[in-house]
């Protein structure tokens, strides 16, 4: 990253700033910026959290990406799971990369974690980009499922699961 921007680990001190990116990135949603911020909240206080990383530039905090505990089986064995959501940058910091180094910064700790597989829903052409597959995710059972739906090996040389169940942690089902 340039421009002085640091990806590191949220701190409990983070909250209301990683809250006002949430609110900045998503007012004008279908969920509206209550939704995400909420969100984040909730995961957290509900001990399901895997990586929250914030970026940081000189003023503050200007990303935020979490990736939550999932309950995942695949092939009839639970799989150590995460799911994406949500990534967020302030509006005027966004088109700098900050989502994908957020993204990716989270993916090689889930790496390093030993979680198998990574679910999200969002943009067709976006999470792509980053091994997700709306392909691998049509294999697994979910309240999600869906063209939005995608999945990603997060070791590249994995085989695929045939089949399975793939179920947020609860927060997700406690959205509005």
């Amino acid at each position: 990253m340039s421009d002085g921007i640091v990806i590191r680990s949220a701190a409990a001190a983070d909250a209301n700033a990683i809250d006002t990116v949430h609110r900045a990135a998503f007012s004008g949603t279908k969920l509206g910026y209550r939704g995400e911020a909420e969100l984040v909240r909730m995961i957290e206080d509900d001990g399901d959290t895997l990586v929250s990383f914030v970026a940081r530039q000189r003023n503050g905090i200007i990303g935020h990406v979490l990736f939550s505990r999932m309950d995942v089986e695949a092939d009839g064995k639970a799989m150590p799971a995460a799911g994406l959501a949500p990534v967020a940058a302030l509006p005027d910091k966004r088109g700098q990369g900050i989502g994908d180094a957020l993204i990716r910064a989270g993916l090689d700790t889930l790496r390093e974690q030993g979680v198998a597989i990574s679910f999200v829903v969002g943009h067709e052409e976006y999470y792509p980009r980053f091994g997700y597959s709306s392909e691998l995710a049509s294999r697994f059972a979910s309240p999600f499922a869906g063209p939005l739906f995608m999945a990603m090996m997060l070791d590249s040389n994995a085989p695929w699961p045939l089949g399975g169940r793939a179920d947020y942690a609860p927060a997700f089902g406690r959205m509005g």
